[in-house]
């Protein structure tokens, strides 16, 4: 079977061995938490993405195993403002270095620059994918400048009722005043 048929799941250590770049397209459909923040799931969004691995002479030791991950979309998200579809280019530059087990990651992550992953024997390549673009979701998204004027209205109609109905609160005093 070809590497492409197990993307979500790979061995690292063969994956750098080999060197060969894996080149992706990804449909939304298959990354269920980033379609979840879409403003509407279209058959045709995807994600294109790339990964390549690669060895690193580590002094005393095996080789350490890196990863560089390049991921790019235009996704639709709801503005903020109008709630109207805004689209949002989303781009993913990262690389990883493998360690052996969590406690290693744990005891690193502090000194290094680089982000740190737990090598695993199958290891879930999409999932980091869908993870970095998650993390690159703007917390707000807008338009520059909305296709339609906002329009906000909750609560109006009832806060001029509310000001009809509420006496002023000088009446009294006047109603005094034009006794004498």
């Amino acid at each position: 079977m070809s590497r492409h048929l197990h993307a979500r799941r790979l061995n690292m250590q063969a994956f750098a061995q080999e060197g060969q770049p894996l080149v992706e397209r990804t449909p939304l459909s298959n990354m269920e938490r980033l379609a979840h923040e879409l403003h509407g799931l279209a058959p045709d969004l995807a994600v294109n993405w790339e990964a390549r691995a690669e060895l690193r002479p580590h002094p005393g030791a095996d080789d350490d195993v890196w990863l560089h991950l390049q991921a790019h979309a235009t996704l639709p998200l709801t503005c903020q403002r109008c709630m109207g579809a805004v689209p949002t280019a989303l781009e993913v530059d990262q690389w990883y270095r493998f360690v052996a087990d969590e406690d290693i990651a744990m005891a690193e992550d502090d000194q290094s620059e680089e982000d740190l992953l737990v090598m695993a024997p199958h290891f879930d390549l999409l999932a980091v994918v869908e993870d970095e673009l998650l993390m690159a979701l703007p917390l707000v998204p807008m338009h520059d400048t909305c296709p339609v004027t906002p329009v906000f209205s909750a609560g109006e109609g009832e806060l001029a009722e509310q000001e009809d109905a509420k006496p002023h609160p000088f009446a009294a005093l006047a109603q005094l005043k034009k006794k004498k």
